[in-house]
């Protein structure tokens, strides 16, 4: 006899929530009818805890001490069961407005383990060597220039930001050859060594800014080629799911510029340019643009994913929490960003000195760096395979940056402490040509 599985009263309740949503009447109630449906649906486990699929369709933990509602993956070996809640202390920001409910499907996968498919590589390729081209003149290169020689141009550096901004986390294999063709245009080694490039994820600023140079200089012909080819980019990274949401996302600004040359000739500086382009993003996309309108948010989402790709470990919070210990934190802010659960396992590390290892980094005058000593190991994560791996690498460094973004810590270009063990682990399986992600 087939053995029946027991009932998952949180997947039971998301399925729930998700057909709601998905009704048109759900756009019809208001806040407060809204939040009436979803109170009715809180699950609780045994050890109190009180779990609510909200906005964003992702699970949040009420923290008992302060009231706050904290995005956090829920433990779905554990029996739960409905309660009812107050839903007038609901805070607006966890009800779903129901746009919220359409974002792309992504992955937290790090660009180590997983190759980028050869053909998503090639085509990229193709038009990296046309942007090189170019001449430098017309071109200048107003962006990017800690990453690239004088004399490259601004075409060049139109795809390598593309990449980069689109990425979800990215951490490449060193001899990953998405980077390796950008090799003769550089202004020195990037970041990290054989085995992994620790690479900064640029704002969107960054982009702008090669795009409105050229218009306030009178060359519109200039600035619709550095738009189309960020265009160009971005459709070829579509393919791959590590880079689709925030390739869509720059697709959908971008474009309106293409179809209607002039669209933001009337711009006067980068930062406006900036704050058109993220106008023109459509809601249901909102999540990819967290990180330039709401770096709070962005952050916690991160740390979602972290807790989700530990999954499989015993305790996914004591081993997120080993992750989180590597973020420097000089003022004490982490703590009070985290849900109670988190926070318990984050601060046995911090009484244990365990904490804040990323500033330990030190850098050498001419700017290299020097690898940051590393703090001896408290837990030990083994992902069952490397896709898991990749997922774990990928969690951890795209957290580390949303911190860096928040707060302006710095992220050592070395690598946290933990990810380079994770790293040790798996460098013998960078060169699979793996398609999953094709």
């Amino acid at each position: 006899m087939t053995a029946v599985r027991p009932w998952d009263a949180f997947t039971a309740t998301e399925a729930e929530v998700r057909t709601m949503v998905a009704d048109p009447r759900w756009q019809g109630l208001s806040v407060a009818d809204r939040a009436h449906v979803l109170a009715a649906r809180v699950l609780v486990t045994p050890d109190g805890d009180r779990w609510l699929f909200g906005a964003h369709a992702r699970w949040h933990l009420h923290d008992p001490a302060d009231g706050r509602w904290h995005l956090a993956p829920p433990p779905r070996s554990v029996r739960a069961r409905q309660v009812g809640h107050p839903s007038a202390v609901l805070p607006e920001a966890v009800i779903p407005h129901g746009y919220d409910f359409h974002a792309e499907p992504g992955s937290t996968q790090a660009f180590v383990g997983p190759d980028v498919s050869e053909s998503l590589t090639e085509r990229l390729r193709v038009l990296l060597r046309a942007g090189g081209r170019k001449s430098e003149l017309d071109y200048p290169l107003t962006a990017f220039d800690e990453i690239f020689a004088s004399d490259v141009p601004g075409t060049v550096a139109a795809v390598w930001g593309t990449i980069m901004w689109c990425a979800y986390a990215p951490a490449f294999d060193g001899n990953e050859r998405l980077i390796t063709v950008f090799g003769e245009y550089l202004r020195r080694s990037l970041p990290g060594d054989e085995w992994v490039r620790w690479l900064p994820a640029p704002p969107l600023r960054d982009l702008v800014t090669l795009v409105a140079e050229r218009l306030r200089a009178g060359r519109s012909r200039e600035a619709l080629r550095l738009a189309a080819t960020m265009a160009d980019a971005a459709q070829i990274l579509m393919s791959d799911t590590r880079f689709r949401p925030r390739a869509l996302a720059l697709l959908t600004m971008v474009e309106p510029m293409l179809r209607r040359p002039g669209l933001d000739a009337a711009h006067e500086d980068d930062e406006a340019m900036r704050r058109a382009w993220l106008e023109r993003c459509p809601s249901r996309l909102c999540r990819a643009l967290l990180p330039e309108n709401d770096p709070g948010a962005h952050f916690s989402h991160t740390v979602y994913d972290l807790v989700e790709a530990l999954a499989f470990m015993p305790d996914p919070q004591r081993a997120a929490a080993a992750f989180l210990a590597d973020l420097s934190d000089s003022k004490g802010v982490l703590p009070g960003r985290l849900d109670h659960r988190l926070r318990l396992a984050y601060g046995e590390l911090e009484r244990a000195g365990l904490t804040g290892t990323s500033a330990n980094e030190a850098t050498q005058p001419d700017g290299f760096p020097v690898q940051a000593a590393l703090a001896p190991p408290v837990l030990e994560v083994m992902p069952p395979d490397r896709d898991g791996a990749a997922a774990v690498l990928g969690a951890a460094y795209a957290t580390g940056l949303a911190w860096g973004r928040l707060t302006g810590a710095k992220v050592p270009q070395s690598g946290l402490a933990g990810q380079v063990a994770l790293v040790r682990k798996m460098v013998h399986e960078r060169d699979d040509s793996h398609t999953r992600h094709t």
